[in-house]
């Protein structure tokens, strides 16, 4: 990140360019509802309720969306069309902020242990994998030793990706034989860690959603190995969601969430889509806050979230 907690010029821009589809739904859908008004009424808030939903922020954090300017048109009696935005983009860094989704600016991790354990989980096809590559890459570059554990040993493409992007940003992987007991792997990538003083680790899972049950024993059991070797890991337990899948990406978070605790999100592809929108309702609802943001191929795209920074850009401020 940039001094002093500021987007650097070119994080910025790639933000901004990640962004744009999103932008320009937005806004296009915007203008329409408030088309020929001059001050936010009844059909201007049913208008902009549309909008938000279509945008896929969610029905229920759209809803709260709209109780907040209401009650704001209310206590202010005249609010004009063109505050709307304004207002519009107080609400939503507003909401973000009470969701603890914070304003990220530097790579640090905490200073009280180490190794910082991240477990990943996520669904086959999501980036997570991917999103492991490029956040061991952000990692290394901010001077932290990073280790990367393949437990995903169910898919041998996933052990395969996971090596090769150690190979690529040159970081140890921890793998064994495909079919290898997950919970080994982790073992495995924990006592390694630990004696050579890795600064943080991060432990690829399977996403098998569709056995819910196996996949929730199989996580408890890793956690559980852990444990033996540092008793207070995992230290998160971050969720990778594809963003491009907008309220598909919803039900995903809700179903991890009832067989594990997820503690951060991670939203990748955000500059394929316009329904960047189900970044806020995620973050709502769930209320876990987003981390990081995948907003282009590169390693450098994966981004640590900043709600302001995230509205500001939505919103072209």
């Amino acid at each position: 990140m940039g001094i002093f907690g500021l987007f650097s010029k070119k994080e910025k821009q790639t933000l901004d360019q990640g962004l744009e589809k999103t932008k320009q739904s937005v806004f296009s859908k915007l203008g329409r509802a408030i088309a020929g008004k001059s001050t936010v009424d009844d059909d201007v808030l049913d208008n902009l309720e549309e909008v938000l939903i279509t945008s896929d922020v969610g029905v229920d954090t759209t809803l709260k969306i709209i109780h907040r300017i209401e009650e704001r048109v209310a206590k202010d009696k005249y609010v004009s069309t063109s505050e709307l935005n304004g207002i519009l983009r107080e609400e939503i860094t507003s909401l973000l902020a009470e969701n603890h989704t914070v304003d990220n600016d530097n790579w640090d991790l905490p200073s009280d242990h180490k190794p910082y354990v991240i477990l990943v989980v996520g669904v086959n096809g999501v980036g997570k994998t991917t999103t492991i590559g490029k956040l061991a890459w952000q990692f290394k570059n901010a001077g932290k030793k990073v280790f990367l554990g393949a437990a995903d040993t169910f898919r041998a493409a996933a052990v395969e990706q996971i090596q090769i992007w150690g190979e690529r940003v040159g970081v140890p992987v921890i793998r064994q034989q495909m079919g290898s007991d997950p919970a080994s792997v982790a073992f495995d990538t924990l006592q390694s860690a630990k004696a050579n003083g890795a600064d943080v680790v991060l432990i690829d899972t399977a996403g098998r959603l569709h056995n819910k049950i196996g996949l929730m024993n199989e996580l408890k059991k890793i956690k559980d190995v852990m444990k033996k070797v540092l008793p207070e890991a995992p230290d998160e337990v971050m969720l990778v969601l594809d963003g491009s899948t907008g309220q598909n990406a919803f039900e995903q978070a809700k179903q991890f969430s009832a067989v594990t605790q997820i503690t951060s999100l991670a939203i990748t592809k955000l500059d394929g889509t316009a329904k960047g929108g189900v970044v806020i309702g995620i973050s709502d609802q769930l209320k876990v806050p987003v981390k990081y943001i995948g907003l282009g191929e590169g390693v450098e795209d994966l981004q640590l979230f900043n709600n302001r920074q995230f509205v500001n850009s939505l919103f072209n401020e």
